[in-house]
């Protein structure tokens, strides 16, 4: 599953979310009538638990009923069959896709989807093992890999080419070249 966006709290009472954004195309993955796929999130600290969640299970799939834009900046989408806040609140943290399948490859040899990069080993330049790559954090400024390293933290590496001057997907490496102390922190 390709992961377009994950579902945030609930906007309103009649079952309207908001949706942190994953992906390029917003206006194409959240049309009205699209089918996401749905890899159940957990409940962030704080959210309200709904008196019967057995009554509110996540399914397997949603279907867009609407998306607009709120103040320019953030995605309220309303799903077929969530019609007030409570099941929107169950709905919270969970992660909505679509198939790989149906994706494209990208088309710019500098753009990987998520899924092209997790599991890859991190290596230097000189080619020594650092871990690898366990996800992909997409922060305001850039993108991050998440380094996983053997009985240590893991580490944000900013995904900018002057830190990652190379992916290679056939040999299943990302070359890092960390600037000193980033390893460290």
């Amino acid at each position: 599953m390709l992961v377009v966006g994950r579902i945030g709290k609930p906007h309103g009472i009649r079952g309207e979310v908001t949706v942190e954004v994953r992906t390029d195309e917003p206006e194409t993955r959240f049309a009205p009538g699209s089918v996401l796929r749905t890899e159940p999130g957990a409940n962030l600290p704080g959210a309200s638990v709904p008196a019967h969640p057995e009554a509110y299970r996540v399914p397997g799939e949603l279907t867009v009923e609407a998306a607009r834009w709120h103040q320019g900046r953030v995605l309220l989408v309303a799903f077929e069959g969530v019609l007030d806040r409570n099941v929107a609140e169950a709905l919270r943290g969970t992660l909505v896709g679509v198939d790989l399948a149906d994706v494209a490859p990208p088309t710019d040899p500098e753009e990987f989807h998520d899924q092209q990069l997790v599991g890859l080993a991190v290596v230097t330049p000189a080619g020594e093992r650092l871990g690898e790559v366990s996800r992909i954090d997409h922060a305001p400024a850039a993108d991050l890999l998440v380094l996983r390293r053997s009985g240590r933290r893991d580490v944000l590496i900013p995904f900018v080419r002057a830190i990652v001057p190379e992916v290679d997907l056939a040999g299943g490496r990302v070359v890092v070249d960390p600037p000193g102390g980033l390893l460290d922190l």
